[in-house]
């Protein structure tokens, strides 16, 4: 057991495998997806959202590529990442790559509107 200013592997584990399962969920992106995607098997991805099995900085990139998200994010304790602030992160990356694709089209069409 862990001292009181101490957190322990699974913890790490636990805490690690729920954002995975919460990022997964919140893209409607099935673990067989994920597994594909990652080029990882089902069986591992849901060994992973069960604390059975860790991941190596490998693994957690390609993950982060598959999901879309910044490696610190699968390790959010579950007050800060939840599905409310999730959201509004979408929402702002996609007005923000809207405004980006407008400014480069005006850029390359010297369209000045």
């Amino acid at each position: 057991m862990a001292k009181k200013n101490e957190i322990d592997e699974k913890y790490i584990y636990k805490l690690m495998s729920g954002n995975i399962k919460r990022l997964r969920s919140f893209q409607n992106i099935s673990q067989l997806d994920l597994a594909l995607s990652t080029g990882l098997t089902h069986n591992f991805i849901n060994d992973i959202e069960n604390c059975k099995k860790g991941i190596s900085a490998k693994t957690l990139a390609k993950l982060s590529v598959a999901l879309s998200a910044e490696p610190y994010q699968f390790y959010l304790p579950n007050a800060m990442a939840n599905n409310e602030i999730m959201s509004y992160v979408k929402d702002f990356n996609d007005s923000l790559q809207k405004v980006v694709s407008e400014l480069t089209q005006q850029y390359l069409t010297g369209d000045k509107k």
